[in-house]
């Protein structure tokens, strides 16, 4: 397998000196190499290396299409809409493997029911982590914001925090990872 060359495809979309392209790029090498040292750390999982550095790379590449004048993105979907964009847009280039860590990512995953449930503007279909390696980054995503140009690493007790607010469901799965993970 030839590698992607992931910030390559990034600088397609972002121009590497732009606010936008400055923020999602501190993000997405925060998330790669927190990504990398979980799996490094759990080699008896078998994940695949250089698909946690690609793809983390390009989880968020979805958020120019959205509204989200926080991160300097002018599009017209709703910024929830960000991961089912990506997926689509890396579909399209031949990388449909990485468009699914794209579309899974948020949160802990939302269910169809959660969907349909809460009205959210996404497909009818669950976008939850499947693969070990989609929810390596699914998981290492937690710890970064991208908002408001923080971009340390939020604590455990943070991040369960705000998992949290989406309710019993969610906190469950990121404490199977926390247990699985950490």
């Amino acid at each position: 397998m030839i590698a992607l060359d992931s910030i390559a495809l990034l600088s397609k979309y972002y121009k590497p000196k732009s606010k936008a392209g400055q923020i999602l790029m501190n993000h997405s090498l925060s998330v790669r190499d927190k990504a990398l040292k979980i799996a490094l750390n759990h080699s008896e999982l078998n994940p695949d290396l250089l698909f946690i550095e690609e793809a983390a790379m390009l989880h968020d590449i979805g958020i120019f299409m959205t509204n989200a004048p926080d991160l300097y993105c002018f599009g017209d979907y709703p910024y929830l809409a960000h991961g089912y964009l990506g997926c689509e847009l890396l579909t399209s280039l031949g990388y449909p493997e990485h468009g699914l860590v794209c579309e899974r990512h948020t949160g802990v995953g939302i269910s169809k029911e959660e969907i349909i449930l809460q009205k959210l503007p996404l497909p009818f279909r669950d976008l939850i982590p499947e693969s070990v390696e989609e929810q390596i980054i699914a998981f290492a995503d937690k710890f970064y914001s991208k908002s408001k140009g923080d971009f340390k690493e939020k604590s455990l007790a943070e991040v369960r925090k705000s998992v949290g607010k989406f309710g019993k469901t969610n906190i469950q799965r990121f404490e199977e990872w926390c247990e699985l993970f950490l």
